[in-house]
Parts: structure tokens; C-alpha cells; sequence
């Protein structure tokens, strides 16, 4: 299976995908997954865009709201978490994950699916300590705290993940997990991102959390993002084991925010179809610590050993049989994507002054989610406990399953080799909605078994300086790798050339493609700038946003 990992989207998925088009039709294959390793930005209209964390200044829709409304649909199956550039609101409807957008599926606080026998997990948002601890108290609208502390991630979500047993093929973060520098080519690094150093000497760059968690599970990839660099390490295990670290940049020109790699599917009878599924395993640890979900501002703790709770929630078989009946033996994930908030009409104009934060939704695909699983969902016990009303949509538009809508309605195709304009504005009408149906009758009653008092806290969110250029080489994978058969010689595409018939000299493959540099080249080469792509070059509408530091 082809999968190509992104860095930090923000908000470009028309350029994304072109992009991805453009690799396809070079080198004659199909990619067959995209990852998108946080900074999504699935904003859906203007009320969405109050409740990202970025200047007001520089709010920008981007284009998600066209692959929302019908206007485009994803050429191909699109997965991703969170980061500290979000919609927040939206994406806090689905805790446990649920399609954004035909065939753009989000993986939720944390979560695991399966992809044609490839396991994929991931945690959203970036790591502070002084959230870690705590609940799922926030829901929109928020204050300027709130906004910033939703999209931290909390204990629970690591803890889930800890329970895994087999193995995980490829782990997500947005943030770094802690101590990979000193695994890759860290003086490379700073030379590119001097505002690090500090922060590496005294082992503070990246998360705990995700340096606990890989130390356990071990996945043979982890991918992250957030620090606007490429950089690779490999970082070994007891028992022979190596972690492949790889972090991208964010979707800039002449950065490298994306990576193509093979991975052998154990699903041969799959063919070319590929189907996103349920993974039974993660699904049953939801079950099981279900009761463990806090949504009060104050610290919580998990069970450990020398209480009288268990805290081993690694499911035996009965337990995973039990939800796999409940399921009625089917994890395929359905294509269960509706409207629910009205997409945002470019004609409409941005005027933001007169437009303010949405209330909280329940969305019908986690309450489904829920009901099926016997699980309660955080937004609704934390509405529940601060005495709001359970927001349910009038506006339902349910859209068909993307296996039917054809490729070919997207219109307005960017040229990329059309160096005629700096940007491509659509000027198709806006969609037009079939159905305003009232959900009310749809969602069932919580499960509620939560305390009845809240806390809410001031927080003080810490900068991180991300504003120098990073490009890292990936580094050849040890003797050991290489006869495992994991990682081909065209892991490293050189995005940035696609018009051109070589790459670097003394960096080239086959035609088009980058040779990994061996261990030796890869910590002693200077780095060298790349050359401007020949594809079509374009102004970022929202870059000075991300020219400096990112906020959190």
C-alpha cells in the first residue's frame, strides 16, 4: 500500500491534493492513503474559524469548506488528528473519531483503525502539564483559555493507547515525542532551528506522554509534525526493535511537508479497494474505560497497580467477542457523514465582526458511536454537568456514501504548470441543501454517571519558537531494516521537483526519485537549500499566520 504522510496542513487541501495528483501522474501509481499529522483545519464556515487559536488577523478559510459542502471530494481516503490549529468545535463532536468530510476521516482524542490489515493509531493536540491531568471540561464557546487548553491532550487518551497488546504499524502525534533528537541528526537540526537548542539540552523539546508511549508500544513508524522541519531518526528497542521517526514541515513552498512510503498490506484479498475499518482491540478498550472519563476541570488520576480497581484493561477474547456481537460482526466503518452546520458561502463575504463562536452540537455519528459501544461522549456529560442544553442540529443534510460520488465533479482544477496566476479562486454557486430535518428524535439519552460540580481554570499557554527553515534527509535504515522488507528505496519522493528529470546530484535513484542517503552522508553533508519547484508557485493567502512563532 502507497501512503503519503503530510506534516501541518493548515487548511490547504487543495493544495495537497494536487500535489498528490501531480506525484501520481509522474511516476505511474496510485497512492492509496494520505495521513495528515495535525494542523487539519477542517473549518467549516465562519463560526467555526472563532474557535481556532490563531490572531484574528490572520483568520482564513482555506479550502476544507469546499470538500464539506460537495463542492470537491478527497481523490483519496484522507486520515488525520488533531493538532493546536483546529476548528476546535467541530472536531470535539467526535471524540472517538468520524468523517469530517466524504472520504476525510478524523481519528479523534485518540484512536486506532484499520486500513486493509495496516493498523493506524493516533492522539490529537499537543502536550502542557498543567492539563494533562485533567478533564474534558471545555465545549464551545470558549473563552480565551478554553481555546487553548481543548486541544491539549490528557491522560486518559495515552493511557488508552498503552493498553494495545499486538502490534501498532504506525503511531501519529502532532507534537514530537520526547528525546527523538538524539536519535537523528540533531546538529543538522540546529543549525536550521537554533531556537532549540535549550530546549534539547535540557531534554524539553517534544511530549513525555509520547515518549512513554512509544517506549511501550514500539510501532515501526511514528509520525509527527507542529515544528515546521523535516527531521528523521531511528530510535532503537529491546529485542531488536526500531522506531522510524519521521517529522514534515508545514505546507509551504520549497518545504518538505510530504513523504511517500510502501507498506506491505497483510490484506492480499483486499485488490485495489481500499476500506477503512473499526479495529476490534481499541474499540473494546473504549468499553472497558469507559467509566474512567472525567469532563471536570480539576486533576484525575488513572488506576495503577496496589489499588483495588483494575488497571490492566489489555481485553481478553471474551471481551473483544462480546463487541465484536454488538457490532453484528461487521467493523467496517460506515460512510455515515452528514451536514450538520451550513458550509461557509465564499460570496457571503468575511466579515468578522459581526460573527461569533457557534454553541455546542452533538454530532449523530458519535451518539450512534456511542450507543452501539455502550460509551458515553465527553461533550454530552459536560454539557450535562454545567446545566446546558444538549444542542442538537436542525440543520441535517446527509450526503451519499463518496464510493458514489465520482471524482469528476470536482471542478476548477489548479493547473501545475500554470505559472500565470499566484492563486485559484472557485466561482462555482453554492451547493444547494435538500432536507432540514430536526435530530431531536435521533439522540438518545447519556449514559451519565459523572460528578455534579465543575471546575474551570485560568490557563497560561507557553510559545514555542518554530520560525527558522528546517530539511532533513531521511536516513538509511540499519542492515537489519532494510532485509526486513518494510521500507522500499522510493520512500523519500522529492516533492518539491516533480517537473524535474533529476534530483540532486549525488541524491538520485531511479528518474524522479530520491536515493536515502546512507547513515554517514546523512550526519556529515552540509545541508543545502532546495531548488524553487517547477510546479506552479503560489502565495500562501494565510502565511504570515505561520512566519512566526506558532501560538501554544
Amino acid at each position: 500500500m502507497r501512503i503519503a504522510v503530510e506534516g501541518c496542513a493548515h487548511g490547504e487541501l487543495e493544495r495537497i491534493y494536487d500535489l498528490i495528483e501531480a506525484i501520481q501522474r509522474r511516476e505511474n501509481y496510485q497512492i492509496d492513503l494520505l495521513i495528515c499529522c495535525g494542523d487539519f483545519q477542517s473549518t467549516r464556515n465562519l463560526e467555526d474559524l472563532q474557535c481556532m487559536a490563531v490572531p484574528k488577523k490572520h483568520l482564513d478559510m482555506c479550502s476544507f469548506y469546499k470538500y464539506y459542502s460537495g463542492e470537491k471530494v478527497a481523490p483519496v481516503l484522507t486520515i488525520f488528528i488533531g493538532g493546536n490549529h483546529e476548528a476546535s468545535n467541530y472536531l470535539q463532536e467526535l471524540p472517538y473519531g468520524g468523517w469530517v468530510a466524504p472520504n476525510i476521516y478524523y481519528l479523534g482524542y485518540a484512536g486506532v483503525v484499520n486500513v486493509n490489515g495496516i493498523r493506524i493509531g493516533g492522539v490529537s493536540g499537543i502536550y502542557k502539564g498543567h492539563d494533562y491531568l485533567k478533564g474534558r471540561f471545555e465545549f464551545s464557546p470558549f473563552n480565551e483559555n478554553t481555546k487553548r487548553s481543548v486541544y491539549h491532550i490528557r491522560q486518559i487518551d495515552i493511557f488508552r493507547l498503552k493498553q494495545l497488546s499486538p502490534k501498532v504499524d504506525i503511531l501519529l502525534s502532532h507534537d514530537w515525542p520526547r528525546g527523538v533528537t538524539s536519535y537523528g541528526n540533531k546538529n543538522q537540526l540546529l543549525r536550521f532551528k537554533p531556537a532549540f537548542k535549550d530546549d534539547i539540552e535540557g531534554n524539553k523539546l517534544g511530549s513525555p506522554p509520547c515518549e512513554d508511549l512509544m517506549m511501550v508500544l514500539q510501532p515501526p513508524y511514528w509520525f509527527s509534525a507542529h515544528l515546521h522541519c523535516k527531521f528523521s531518526a531511528l530510535i532503537p528497542h529491546d529485542a531488536g526493535n526500531v522506531t522510524k521517526f519521521l517529522a514534515l514541515d508545514k505546507c509551504l513552498p520549497k518545504r518538505r511537508f510530504l513523504q511517500v512510503l510502501d507498506i506491505e498490506s497483510p490484506d492480499k484479498d483486499a485488490g485495489d479497494k481500499i476500506e477503512l475499518s473499526y479495529d476490534l482491540e481499541w474499540l473494546t478498550i473504549l468499553h472497558l474505560t469507559n467509566h474512567l472519563i472525567s469532563v471536570k476541570g480539576s486533576n484525575g488520576y488513572m488506576p495503577g497497580e496496589g489499588g483495588d480497581e483494575r488497571f490492566n484493561f489489555n481485553p481478553t477474547e471474551a471481551e473483544k467477542k462480546m463487541i465484536f456481537e454488538s457490532f453484528k460482526n461487521d467493523l467496517r466503518i460506515p460512510q455515515n457523514f452528514s451536514r450538520i452546520a451550513e458550509p461557509y458561502n465564499p460570496k457571503a463575504g468575511t466579515d468578522f465582526d459581526f460573527v461569533e463562536q457557534p454553541k455546542a452540537f452533538l454530532n449523530p455519528q458519535t451518539t450512534e458511536f456511542c450507543d452501539k459501544l455502550k460509551i458515553d461522549d465527553p461533550l454530552r456529560l459536560a454539557m450535562l454537568m454545567t446545566g446546558h442544553e444538549l444542542n442538537s442540529s436542525t440543520y441535517v443534510d446527509q450526503m451519499p456514501s463518496p464510493h458514489s460520488i465520482s471524482p469528476d465533479r470536482n471542478e476548477d482544477e489548479l493547473e501545475l504548470n500554470d505559472d500565470s496566476s499566484s492563486s485559484v479562486e472557485g466561482d462555482l454557486e453554492p451547493t444547494q441543501y435538500i432536507s432540514q430535518t430536526s435530530l431531536g428524535s435521533t439522540l438518545s439519552q447519556a449514559k451519565w454517571r459523572q460528578d455534579s460540580n465543575s471546575e474551570l481554570s485560568t490557563l497560561d499557554d507557553s510559545s514555542l519558537s518554530t520560525s527558522n527553515r528546517s530539511l532533513m534527509s531521511l536516513p538509511t535504515p540499519q542492515k537489519q531494516l532494510q532485509d526486513s522488507g518494510s521500507i522500499s528505496d522510493n520512500f523519500a519522493i522529492d516533492e518539491l521537483n516533480l517537473s524535474s528529470p533529476k534530483v540532486q546530484a549525488g541524491n538520485t535513484g531511479e528518474e524522479g526519485i530520491a536515493r536515502l542517503p546512507s547513515e554517514e552522508e546523512s550526519t556529515n553533508k552540509p545541508c543545502e537549500e532546495d531548488n524553487p519547484p517547477a510546479i506552479k508557485k503560489f502565495k500562501r493567502r494565510n502565511q504570515a499566520i505561520y512566519a512566526k512563532d506558532d501560538s501554544d
